[in-house]
């Protein structure tokens, strides 16, 4: 499959939190950084996503907001 978003980050899910419509889906991509993603559970479903699972998160964002 190829795919438009370049940034790609391997690693392991390390928590799954289920909700109504939308869970949680949290990834250990190494050096200390969890990145948390929030998909439908109908997705989660479908992926077959267990707490352990290797992942790649695919980031492709148009605006990145910083805040202070």
């Amino acid at each position: 499959m190829k795919i438009s978003a370049r940034n790609q980050l391997a690693g392991t899910v390390t928590a799954i939190t289920a909700g109504a419509v939308n869970g949680q889906i949290k990834v250990d991509v190494g050096g200390g950084n969890i990145i948390t993603s929030s998909i439908t559970e109908e997705a989660i479903a479908d992926l077959g996503l267990a707490v352990g699972d290797k992942v790649t998160v695919l980031i492709k964002a148009s605006d990145v907001l910083i805040g202070k």
